[in-house]
């Protein structure tokens, strides 16, 4: 039925490899906005994630109000990412050791809002001594569009088996769209959205969903019978 017995593994970058809440409050308080803690920040709907909750929105909305004030957030927004974000602690050790393991696909897909997204992944990377074109595929997917079709085109074109394949995120969206691509799901929930967002209210299963990054990486090199990093 399936040309090879390779294996696939594709991550999301933002809150799943990358720490992007660091990013993010950096970029706003150079703004003279407040974003408000971790906990906070993970139990938001997506629209005040990034105008910073119901309680200093009115504020953040003011302060991005007209065309400029938007393109000076972003834009830095984009310098923050490039010049200062890091990955979590394990992954760029977990991704250089997948990267090198023969029978492995290793992919990455991203809503990075920055201008020229991949570009800013790349630096990212590099910074970590990771060469993104050591990656099967790297994608970036717009606000509002669905994960699926990019993961369900990627297992598709390497001709690799459902069972054989594997999504990484953080969020619950993350989990919808690597079921519907007939991937496992790994999700994260030190990211984007917390372990009771995740469970309670979208009903993400338990089993599925990591605490910490470095039990993330455990996981996969568990499922993916690779003994250690390196």
């Amino acid at each position: 039925m399936y040309s090879n017995n390779e294996r696939l593994i594709v991550f999301d970058a933002d809150g799943t490899i990358i720490d992007a809440y660091r990013v993010i409050v950096d970029t706003f308080t150079r703004h003279g906005m407040e974003l408000g803690d971790l906990e906070r920040f993970q139990k938001r709907h997506n629209l005040f994630k990034y105008l910073g909750g119901i309680k200093n929105f009115p504020f953040n909305l003011r302060k991005q109000i007209g065309k400029r004030s938007r393109k000076n957030i972003l834009s830095t927004l984009t310098d923050v990412y490039r010049d200062d974000a890091k990955l979590y602690p394990g992954m760029a050790a977990l991704i250089r050791t997948l990267v090198a393991t023969t029978g492995i696909r290793v992919g990455l897909v991203t809503r990075n809002i920055t201008n020229e997204p991949i570009l800013t992944i790349r630096k990212v990377l590099n910074r970590h001594d990771i060469d993104l074109d050591a990656f099967d595929f790297a994608v970036h997917v717009p606000l509002g569009e669905e994960k699926t079709i990019a993961l369900r085109s990627a297992r598709r074109s390497f001709d690799i088996n459902p069972a054989r394949s594997y999504a990484c995120g953080d969020e619950h969206k993350d989990f919808s769209s690597a079921i519907a691509a007939g991937m496992h799901p790994f999700i994260g929930s030190y990211g984007f959205e917390d372990y009771t967002r995740l469970t309670k209210k979208f009903k993400v299963p338990e089993e599925v969903i990591s605490r910490t990054p470095e039990d993330l990486s455990s996981r996969v090199l568990h499922a993916l019978d690779i003994g250690q990093i390196g």
